[in-house]
This record gives C-alpha cells, structure tokens and sequence, in this order.
C-alpha cells in the first residue's frame, strides 16, 4: 500500500526531547514501513525515518528562532502534499482540521486522526461544516465534545515493544512526573502529593514559552522547600531507567487528557500510574492493574501508600497486551483498506456535504 504520513511541523519526527503527536507519528511510520508498505512522511528536514521523507522546511520549528509565523510552513506542506496526492492509496494527516478543506477537493482517500482537545467551541462550526470528513479519535472520551463529527475508530497509541522496558537493577525511590509544565498537567499537585508522602519527586518535563510565567510563579517558588528534583526534557533512551526507578508515575491532571502517553511510557516500564479520574485516564489504565485511578490529591496520597499489591511485571504484561505499535498499525490499516475500498462513492459525497 502507498502510504503518505503527514506529520506537523513544530518538532522532528521523532521529536528530539518532547512531542507525543510527533512521536506516534514516527512509530506508527515505522511499523508500516517494517510491515512492508511503501511509506512517505511529509515531516521536517531533522525527521530520521526508514520511509521516504518529504521536507518543506529544514527543521523543527520550536528549535528554529528565525519562524515567527508556524502557519506558513504547514500551508507550504499542506500543497506539497496536495500536488502529490494522486502518488498515493491514502493520506494520513496528523494536523487536526487543517486538512479538511483543502483535501475534500480531490479524490485520493485521506483520514485525519484527531490529537488534540475538542472541548474549544470555535471548534463546532469547524466541524459542522465538515460533517463527513473521516476521522480518528484517540479516546473514546476525546469525542465527547463533538460527538457529531465523522469518527471511523478510536485508536489507542502505541509504543514499539522494544522502546521501553523495565530495568532489571533499577531499585524504584521516587515517584516521577513526566511530560510537560503546564496548569492543566498538575505539577503543584504532584509535588503536594509527593511532599505528603514523604517521598522524593523527579520532574523531567518541558516547559513552554506559554508556560514560563506560571512556571516561575508557581513551581520555581515551590522548589525551594526541597525534596523535588527538576530533571529537565529527557529522551527515550533516558526514560527507562527514569521511569523505572520510580515508585509510581504521578499524573495529576486536571484537563480532559485526550490520551496521555506517558501513562504507556511508564506502563513499559513495569511503573504504575496514580492519575486523577479525568479525560482517557479510565481507558488507559486498568484500576487496579497498571496503576491506581483517584479524585483528589487525598485519594493519591492513599493511593500511593497502597502500591504493593500492584505487580510491575503485571503492569508490563498488560502494556505488552494493549499498547504496542504494531498494534497502533494493524488497527489503522484496517481503516486504509475500508477508506480504499469505499473510494468510489467518497469524493462526490464530501463534496456535496461542502
């Protein structure tokens, strides 16, 4: 099959510290290409991939100081695409709605999974006037805003199963918070829940330019009492030993997380998650299982005191069962060949309900 993968521009596929839509970009580009099909990834020039890569811009674009509008490069991508649509069976767009207008005008088959929060109401209108625009939600929770729009599937992530896994020697000691700085992520919960349990705290997370100011007014301030750790942005070879040295993984959020790859990161690791009962967590890890799902900081400090009943290799063996990219793959080439094999009555369709 001639896939086309079109990937974002803001990182490198895949991302050299953080990005999860990027780095499910790249695994499931991967899996397809190690399952034999013929492979482009529309992404930046630093992307490293066994499919044909097709840049438009050089690099990422959170690490080029010089891009001031992000918008411009993904429409140049958007029409590189478009000008080589008729090259390919299907077009998978990671995008969100950018590619809705443009590429209902045209005949090859195209699919847009949905990564992002759907809960913005600018986002209905967008949505109403796409109504059979073929898409893929991450959660079954993630629809819940938008429960009209033209969902084909819910496709969990997925990691390859070599990516990750627990280390043997690691002796776990801390509880970690992982991924990104940011008020909806719940990082001051993390620290209250770690603080309380008199336990230390690991933070490997990023911080935005958007987030900087609560950073510095909520966070930096708070580090100061000691007992937490600020570990920095970490890559995938620094996240096993990371992740396997802690206790559990700390997921206080307070958002409706539309996935939340961290929790499958740590679930590679043999590490349980304690997260806050919001957005895909229910879906996502097994209570009881693969972690711990609670209310409150209350029920996380419970819970953390409750970890050993939990079995790290459990925990493994369920990733293992559920969250692999080869997984990830097989479930989307399952919708490339319904979407194929509808391409006949499509195009006319789409365009009719423009």
């Amino acid at each position: 099959m001639r896939i086309a993968q079109i990937a974002p521009l803001y990182e490198a596929v895949p991302p050299k510290l953080y990005g999860g839509t990027e780095r499910v970009v790249s695994f499931l580009t991967e899996e397809l290409v190690a399952l034999g099909h013929d492979v482009t990834l529309f992404a930046t020039g630093d992307s490293v991939t066994a499919a044909k890569l097709d840049a438009v811009v050089p690099r990422a674009l959170r690490l080029d100081p010089s891009i001031r509008d992000a918008l411009a490069p993904h429409m140049l991508q958007l029409e590189a695409v478009r000008r080589r649509a008729d090259e390919f069976d299907i077009m998978h767009f990671h995008m969100d709605y950018l590619p809705f207008s443009l590429f209902t005008r045209q005949d090859t088959p195209f699919v847009t999974t949905l990564h992002g929060r759907l809960d913005l109401p600018e986002l209905k209108p967008v949505f109403k006037a796409f109504p059979l625009v073929p898409v893929v939600s991450i959660s079954d929770s993630q629809r819940q805003p938008l429960p009209d729009a033209c969902y084909l599937k819910t496709v969990y992530h997925g990691l390859p199963a070599g990516l990750l896994v627990p280390q043997r020697r690691a002796k776990p000691e801390y509880l970690a918070f992982l991924g990104r700085i940011a008020p909806e992520k719940g990082p001051d919960s993390a620290i209250h829940i770690a603080r309380a349990c008199g336990i230390p705290l690991k933070i490997a997370a990023k911080v935005d330019r958007a987030d900087q100011p609560y950073f510095d007014s909520v966070i930096r301030p708070m580090l100061r009492d000691g007992g937490v750790e600020m570990v920095g942005e970490i890559t995938d070879a620094e996240k096993p030993a990371f992740l396997s040295g802690a206790i559990a993984l700390l997921m206080p959020i307070v958002w409706p997380e539309p996935f939340g790859l961290v929790m499958i990161e740590a679930m590679a690791c043999g590490t349980p998650v304690i997260a806050f009962n919001r957005g895909s967590v229910p879906e996502i890890i097994d209570d009881g299982v693969t972690g711990t799902i609670v209310g409150d900081e209350i029920g996380a400090i419970a819970a953390v005191a409750d970890l050993d009943h939990l079995s790290r290799k459990h925990v493994r063996a369920r990733f293992v069962a559920r969250f692999t990219a080869r997984r990830m793959a097989e479930d989307y080439l399952t919708i490339y060949r319904n979407l194929i094999g509808e391409q006949g009555d499509r195009p006319a369709a789409l365009l009719a309900a423009d």
